[in-house]
């Protein structure tokens, strides 16, 4: 692993390298995602049947477009008990971390005559998109589908590509159903988002389109973004682990390897106060590497987006962390509560040597979709406020009206609205 000393230049060639990455940047892509779209808006069923013949190999039809209680009672068979239970206990924390996050309506009157308040709504229907093939990731189901739930959201539907044979991934059936998907559909890449976005004769329209996907779906999602609303284009997986010399150095290397096993794209970064953790991580990343699985992958990684920091003080790492947003950030200090204060910028915070960062990605309860690509400086997490719209709500009676009418008048006149002014006017033009 590539060892830097932080400096300005070094930092912003970094951030610059990690922006590269965002799917924003893979122009040649959106003529052929724009024209899948146009195809299924104007198409419809037809466009996303040949599409789906054309890139998974089955024959798609209204008949067997959506999956059935049968398939997902044969999809439990397929699971080992306790892969469900666990699962369940997944789903439970979720629940109960989000359960938390929910908001009321609230009015206020007052005496003189006014009522203001917000009202909080559901949005009515969801399309939840699920990779599948090797990308199938039964806890992405889970974070995506419950918060919904918890929101109260009518009606979740839920995409995702069928194999040649159309039979969907086991774990992705079972944790739909747990979580509570309403209709799961046989259809994927960025037909599947075009058919949520505008909608066919079998797949409805609807509001918003949250979940993962590959370049195609990130495009198509960006593409329909207006026609519905969507969560983000989310870019590859990145982790930073902030350690000062207290730090493991082989729970370190750990945490690294487990974001840089994602993909080539994936980005893993230590950010130390101390060369010789530095070092010692390097060393331990190397023997992972004898013994993991997709070690290829992880080598790719951190030679295209690995680093190792090392920083003259705390208050310059956590500047650099600050710089940087990452959607994971490990603080592994002394003391990690007081660093985590003065850290503004991170999708996730993890504290301490006994929170890596996999708890948050199937277990813990907080939601693991987060901000990439530095844009933890100004989105969240997905939380229950992406699944509600809000409302404001206005009463005033005659006599408060009246008593701000001039005020009103005023300052719609000075902004050259006539008509504004007039709406107030008319009210009072007896008195």
């Amino acid at each position: 692993m590539r060892i830097t000393y932080i400096n300005p230049d070094s930092i912003k060639e970094i951030t610059s390298l990690l922006l590269k990455r965002s799917p924003s940047q893979y122009t040649e892509y959106e003529n052929t995602v724009n024209e899948i779209l146009k195809n299924v808006r104007e198409n419809a069923d037809k466009a996303l049947f040949e599409y789906t013949a054309k890139f998974d190999g089955y024959e798609l039809t209204p008949e067997n477009i959506i999956v059935t209680k049968e398939e997902i009672a044969k999809a439990y068979e397929e699971l080992d008990d306790e892969y469900i239970e666990v699962i369940k206990k997944a789903a439970a924390n979720i629940r109960e971390f989000h359960e938390k996050q929910l908001r009321n309506s609230w009015f206020e009157t007052k005496a003189d005559g006014t009522l203001l308040g917000m009202k909080i709504t559901p949005i009515e229907k969801l399309g939840v998109y699920v990779p599948g093939g090797k990308a199938a990731y039964p806890s992405s189901v889970l974070m995506n589908i419950i918060p919904a739930k918890v929101a109260g959201v009518d009606k979740i539907y839920m995409c995702t590509p069928p194999g040649k044979t159309g039979v969907i991934n086991a774990g992705t059936l079972v944790a739909a159903d747990i979580a509570g998907a309403d209709v799961i559909f046989k259809a994927g890449g960025a037909q599947a988002i075009g058919a949520m976005a505008f909608g066919t004769e079998s797949i409805p329209k609807v509001d918003k389109i949250t979940g993962p996907g590959n370049i195609f779906v990130a495009l198509a999602k960006k593409a329909v973004y207006g026609f519905v609303s969507i969560d983000s284009i989310a870019g590859p997986s990145e982790v930073m682990v902030l350690a000062d010399e207290t730090a493991n150095p082989r729970y370190v290397a750990a945490d690294l390897l487990s974001q840089a096993e994602h993909d080539e794209l994936a980005s893993a970064i230590l950010v130390t106060t101390d060369e010789k953790i530095a070092k010692a991580v390097s060393e331990e990343i190397d023997e992972f590497l004898k013994t993991l699985s997709r070690a290829d992958i992880i080598r790719k990684s951190l030679d295209n987006y690995g680093y190792a920091l090392v920083a003259s003080s705390m208050d310059e790492a956590i500047e650099t962390v600050n710089s940087i947003a990452s959607e994971h950030l490990e603080i592994l200090t002394r003391n990690p509560f007081e660093v985590m204060t003065k850290v503004r910028n991170a999708g996730a915070i993890f504290l301490g040597e006994y929170s890596s960062e996999p708890l948050g990605d199937y277990f813990a309860g907080p939601n693991h979709i987060l901000p990439t690509n530095g844009t933890a400086r100004f989105f969240s997490p997905v939380n229950v406020d992406d699944f509600i719209k809000k409302s404001s709500v206005i009463y005033y009676s005659r006599e408060a009206l009246k008593r701000d009418s001039k005020a009103i008048e005023l300052f719609a006149t000075n902004e050259g609205l006539t008509a504004h002014a007039n709406s107030i006017h008319v009210r009072f033009e007896n008195d």
